[in-house]
């Protein structure tokens, strides 16, 4: 028989901490949750606490998916628009989370808002999990009162935003894959069976084609230099990682990224494309302009060439500028985006028209996707096939002057 020391919830939402006997964890766990109490810590009186006392120092920052914070606000919103009561819902969903880290989270949040804090300011304390976006759509819902209403907004939006991830990925796939067996391959044909005919060749003192003696000379330097070269790689990989990691590389690379042909119009359509699904979300849950916009400059942090525009337009639009007066004054944005705001602002239905843009940018990405994934198959098969018909050729070649000479 051991003591834990517990700290619980009853339905009304109340707090207590106490002390019960009990053969085992468990049975001290199923004891109180037989009499409705939510356990928000129990620990024996010997072993570190396994509840949100010390699990808030493991789940702080803890890796969650996308699908599994669009899966936690649907839930979200199911239980607090059936009239559960927000520490409830925050226990429930803490205790049945199918990702540990998402469940240490939720209990750290569930303490911190029954002791009487503020939902979207327990939100700021996780913010690899829960974003600007997540934390400014909260407030707004717990201002207005319309917390499920807000809720059911962000996991549109991050269902939105999720599905775009999606799409990219699976066209994607295919050719990375084909792409890495066919590397491995031309690499398994360059280091060990060119080197075995290159010997045949050099012991029959072959005049070898030029096509053959250029092949040969890649393979003996890619042998000879194999691993340098992969270290190499490796060094130039972790090198570049740390350069994009300071805001000159970053906005560097942003621009290289925007100027890459075929992609970097996908990739300026992606941005265009969240920053119009965000703002509408942030307007449309009762977020101000103004705060929609500087939401926009903290959620672009990897990508400094809107962070800066959103920066400048956030600092116009303050100083008293109109909303598509700002927005094209930064000159990252196409006409058609700022000519559409100007409409939203005339009609006063900004929200429906940036609703209208987000849809159409959608849709473009989705074209490009299609194009690509039709594309790049027959491209990648043809490339490929080329480079290892020329290696094949430039073996066969001089085996074919073997042979006559043979027949000779």
């Amino acid at each position: 028989m051991a003591r834990y020391i517990y700290t619980v919830q009853d339905a009304q939402g109340t707090v207590t901490t106490g002390a019960v006997d009990s053969d085992d964890e468990d049975s001290a766990v199923q004891s109180l949750q037989s009499k409705g109490l939510f356990i928000l810590s129990i620990q024996s009186e010997n072993v570190k606490s396994k509840g949100i006392l010390s699990l808030k120092k493991i789940g702080a920052g803890g890796k969650v998916s996308g699908r599994e914070m669009v899966f936690f606000g649907e839930q979200m919103a199911t239980l607090l628009g059936g009239g559960i009561p927000l520490v409830r819902a925050l226990s429930l969903l803490s205790e049945h989370a199918d990702n540990k880290n998402l469940g240490v989270i939720l209990s750290a949040i569930t303490k911190e808002v029954s002791a009487g804090g503020a939902l979207h300011k327990a939100l700021e304390k996780h913010p690899k999990v829960f974003d600007e976006i997540w934390i400014s759509l909260v407030q707004a819902g717990e201002v207005s009162g319309q917390l499920p209403t807000v809720l059911r907004q962000i996991t549109t939006y991050n269902e939105a935003q999720e599905n775009i991830k999606s799409k990219i990925l699976t066209a994607l796939a295919y050719p990375a894959v084909l792409m890495t067996m066919s590397v491995g391959v031309l690499i398994y044909f360059i280091v060990y069976i060119v080197p075995v005919f290159a010997d045949i060749f050099r012991d029959f003192n072959l005049q070898l084609p030029l096509i053959t003696r250029v092949i040969v000379g890649i393979s003996a330097v890619v042998t000879k230099y194999l691993v340098f070269m992969i270290v190499l790689i490796i060094g130039a990989i972790f090198s570049f990682r740390a350069y994009i990691a300071t805001p000159p590389g970053r906005l560097t690379w942003n621009h290289i990224q925007f100027g890459l042909p075929l992609f970097g119009g996908l990739i300026r359509s992606m941005q265009i494309e969240r920053m119009l699904t965000t703002m509408a979300t942030l307007i449309r849950s009762g977020v101000s302009i103004l705060n929609s916009v500087s939401v926009l400059e903290g959620a672009f942090k990897k990508n400094l060439i809107f962070q800066n525009a959103l920066k400048q337009a956030k600092n116009d639009i303050a100083s008293g500028r109109s909303i598509s007066e700002s927005f094209k004054k930064t000159g990252i944005f196409p006409p058609l985006v700022t000519e559409m705001m100007w409409m939203g602002e005339e009609s006063g239905k900004l929200p429906d028209i940036i609703v209208v843009l987000s849809k159409y940018y959608q849709e473009q990405i989705d074209q490009f996707i299609r194009r690509f994934s039709s594309m790049i198959d027959p491209i990648l098969v043809v490339g490929i096939g080329g480079i290892i018909a020329v290696i094949v050729m430039s073996i066969f070649m001089p085996i074919f002057q073997l042979s006559q000479i043979g027949a000779g």
